[in-house]
This record gives structure tokens, C-alpha cells and sequence, in this order.
């Protein structure tokens, strides 16, 4: 499909399917995807706002003006989830199937009712005591001078708050099959190291990469089916995600089945523990080469509170806030949303036929100067709430929008804010690698090397 090709509407009208550019047989655009994946979407821009490309089995649209992004994420019913049908043959497994970000219709509008009130914020204060203490264990095992390896350090922190806050329980002999299957899953995300002839392989195929990928996530299935049994066998006892699962009923008395208890466990896991790890690395990496910022947040830390934070003070940490969504603006954790057409549409102009996979990429969609100045530049001021009143609503979107908005939304920058004034209060980072890391395009955005530090303790 091209540009110059042309359709029915859903209107009986003609429209023009999307530019894009050209690609080869069968593979489609994947060979100029797999050599620089962000930097593919850049070219995509050049094209227009809304833009086609296509991949092995999958017809695609990339979209970059939020009015038309806007469109996308709140018309439930003609634009819903991709549930990745046609990528499953490639992983030979089935991720969550039943968890929020598979579901669609009435199934996930009734999930997502049951769920909600478990994430509001008055629910998630009692949550606080958990971030202050494993970031203060954090802080405390790091010794004044010890080079360390900051995403590593983080991605350890986020794992053990969200395990503590779903499971109520400290990693300890669950730690490595949980971290395993964590990184199998940014693994098989990452197509950057793939030739296109490896992405059609069948799931058949018996290659390391799968072998090892199907090993981790069936340790974990059976880890998460255990601790369900536990709670089940011990109700009262434990004060989590799991035990509010099982234990509530909603209005319409719709309890929840193990079998999809057991999928927004996982979904919750996989979507809250590398994402907010990525934001607090790269919040310290882009802190650590802007000294006046730095020192902005360090003088709210140390003014506005008295000790570590509680869910009372969070209201009142607008520098950090403004440094955690500036450097989500810059390397969103996520990097790009997906969704399908499931009917026949027009978007932009343009006819977009039923199936059409949809691509959000925030990563391109930040970064255009026609909503932000100096795109490229780290300036938290921006997310003042004057300034960001007169950008587009989508120009912004870190957690998605509109009905499938991230219902971890509340739970993520409660633990940015919680975390990241502690270290301003305790500890400056000497930045030992590149201040501007090459970026990888896996589950989650995420640095080629590892980002090194040294510890300063204040």
C-alpha cells in the first residue's frame, strides 16, 4: 500500500491510504527498522503525520500529531489494543492472555472497572513506607566513592518495591527467577539485534534465544500460581495487590478467577518494573550533566521536607515532578503505544482499512520542535502548569491516554517522587560514561551500555 493508492471509506467515499516508504518484498520496512529503530520513525516523520509501513504479516500506520494521536487513543471501539496476534507465532508463547493488555470489549471494560479502585490514590498511600524503606537500604548499601551501575541499581529498587507492594514479600529466593524472566522479556522485545530472516522464523523453531525465553517465563507461571495458592490457603494474612484481588468484590459482585488474577500479576510486573527503572536512570543521567537543575531539586528536597517523604508530601514536590516528566519526555520508558483499527476508518485524511496496526512512537513525538522549543534541550520548567497548558493534550503522553490510560499511572510517579528526592538528599552521582548513551528499542527504551556512576554520599 502507498500513497498514491486509493480506497473505499467507511463512508463510501475515496480516500488516499497514508504515504510511506517504499519496502521490500515479504520483509516490508524491516530491514530499515532492525539497522536504527528510532531513527526509522524520524524518517517516518518526514512523510507526514500519519504514515504507512509495513512488516512481515503486519500493514502498519505511524502516527505523529497529537490531534490524530488524541483520536487514536480515546475512540474505543474503532481503534482497541493490538493484541499482538500476529507476533505470538514469534514467540512461541503467550504472554498474560487474560491481563488488561490483552483483553478488549466488555471483558477488559469489566476488569478494568474491578481494578481501578485498587490504584487510586488514597489506595496507594499505604504503599509509601515500602518506597522510603528499600530506597533507604538502597542509599545504605552503597559505600561513599563505589562506582556502581546505575540502571542495574534501579531496576533492582523497582523490582523489589513492586514485589513487596503485589506479593508482600521481600525478593529474597525469588529474586533471580523473577530478574530472569524480566530480562527474557526485554530480550525477545529487542528486535534491534535481529536480521529480518530471523524475524520470520516460526516459533517452532527450537533456537537458544526461544529455549531460554520459554524456560524463564514457564519458572515464573508456576511462581505466580504458587503464591495465589498461598494467599488462597492464608486469607488476612498479607496486605497486597494479590490479597485486594482475591479478596474484593464490585458492585456488579464479579470476582475475579485465578487464571486472570495470574495475568495482571505478570502484566503488572513486566509493566511496572523496567519502566520506572528506565525514568529514574535517565532522570539521574540528565541530572548529572545539569548542575542548576540538580541543584534546584536538591534545594526543594531539602526545604520542603523534613526526612523522607510520606504520600502527604507529594502534592507538594513540583520540582521533582517537572524533572521526572521532562526526562519521560525525553526517553519515554515505554517509547512507543500500539493499537488496531478493528473497523474501517479514516484518520487524518487518510483511509485506514480494518486491521491496520497503529503505532504511537512518544520517542519522535516529544521531541518535535512544533510543540516543544529546544526539543533536544533538558528543561524541566516546561512542565509548568502555564506552559503545558498551550501544548496539544497529546503531545505529552508517557502513560497513553483516554480509556486504556496506564492504570499504574498514580503507582509510577508516586515512586518517582518518593525515590528521587531521597537520593537528592543523600547522595551525588558522578557521572563515569557517556552523558548521551546510544538508546535501544526493546520492551522498554534503554541504554546500549551500562550507565556508571560513582557514589557521593552527603
Amino acid at each position: 500500500m502507498t500513497g498514491n493508492d486509493t480506497g473505499s471509506g467507511p463512508d463510501g467515499g475515496i480516500d488516499k491510504l497514508p504515504p510511506g516508504p517504499d519496502g521490500l518484498p515479504v520483509l516490508g520496512n524491516t530491514h530499515q527498522y532492525v539497522k536504527q529503530p528510532m531513527r526509522f520513525f524520524d524518517k517516518l516523520a518526514e512523510y507526514g503525520d500519519v504514515v504507512h509501513c509495513e512488516f512481515p504479516r503486519i500493514d502498519a500506520v505511524a502516527v505523529f500529531h497529537p490531534d490524530h494521536i488524541g483520536e487514536v487513543l480515546l475512540r474505543q471501539g474503532t481503534y482497541e489494543r493490538w493484541n499482538f496476534d500476529e507476533l505470538k507465532e514469534l514467540l512461541g508463547y503467550e504472554i498474560a492472555p487474560r491481563g488488561l493488555t490483552f483483553t478488549r470489549g466488555e471483558e477488559w471494560k469489566q476488569q478494568r472497572h474491578f481494578l481501578q479502585p485498587m490504584f487510586g490514590l488514597n489506595q496507594l498511600r499505604g504503599f509509601s513506607s515500602a518506597m522510603v524503606a528499600a530506597t533507604e537500604q538502597l542509599i545504605e548499601e552503597w559505600d561513599d566513592g563505589e562506582e556502581i551501575v546505575i540502571n542495574e541499581e534501579f531496576s533492582e529498587l523497582t523490582l523489589s518495591i513492586l514485589t513487596n507492594s503485589l506479593f508482600d514479600f521481600d525478593l529474597g529466593e525469588h529474586r533471580q527467577m523473577i530478574t530472569e524472566a524480566a530480562d527474557e522479556l526485554q530480550t525477545m522485545a529487542d528486535m534491534s539485534g535481529l536480521s529480518a530472516a530471523e524475524m520470520l522464523l516460526p516459533s517452532w523453531v527450537p533456537t537458544h534465544r526461544n529455549r531460554r525465553y520459554k524456560q524463564a517465563m514457564d519458572a515464573f507461571d508456576e511462581t505466580v500460581d504458587t503464591l495465589i495458592e498461598e494467599r488462597r490457603a492464608n486469607p488476612g494474612q498479607y496486605d497486597d495487590f494479590l490479597t485486594m484481588m482475591l479478596e474484593k468484590e464490585d458492585d456488579h459482585e464479579y470476582t475475579m478467577a485465578d487464571a486472570e488474577i495470574h495475568d495482571h500479576l505478570i502484566t503488572f510486573l513486566i509493566a511496572g518494573h523496567e519502566t520506572t527503572a528506565m525514568a529514574l536512570t535517565f532522570t539521574w543521567l540528565l541530572l548529572a550533566t545539569h548542575s542548576d537543575e540538580r541543584g534546584r531539586l536538591t534545594q526543594e528536597a531539602t526545604t520542603v521536607l523534613d526526612g523522607p517523604p510520606t504520600a502527604e508530601d507529594l502534592a507538594d514536590l513540583t520540582v521533582t515532578e517537572h524533572v521526572a516528566k521532562e526526562a519521560m519526555r525525553l526517553y519515554p520508558p515505554a517509547g512507543m503505544l500500539f493499537r488496531e483499527a478493528v473497523e474501517e476508518t479514516t484518520l487524518g485524511g487518510y483511509h485506514i482499512p480494518e486491521g491496520t496496526k497503529i503505532l504511537l512512537p512518544q520517542f519522535t513525538v516529544h521531541k518535535d520542535d512544533r510543540w516543544f522549543d529546544a526539543p533536544e534541550q533538558f528543561w524541566p520548567e516546561r512542565f509548568t502548569d502555564a506552559r503545558s497548558d498551550r501544548r496539544p493534550e497529546f503531545a505529552y503522553f508517557p502513560f497513553g491516554g483516554g480509556p486504556h490510560q496506564c492504570i499504574g499511572m498514580h503507582f509510577a510517579m508516586m515512586e518517582l517522587k518518593h525515590i528521587i528526592p531521597m537520593l537528592a538528599r543523600n547522595v551525588e552521582f558522578e557521572l563515569l560514561s557517556s552523558p548521551r548513551p546510544e538508546i535501544n528499542m526493546e520492551l522498554t527504551l534503554q541504554p546500549s551500555e551500562d550507565v556508571r556512576m560513582r557514589v557521593h554520599k552527603q
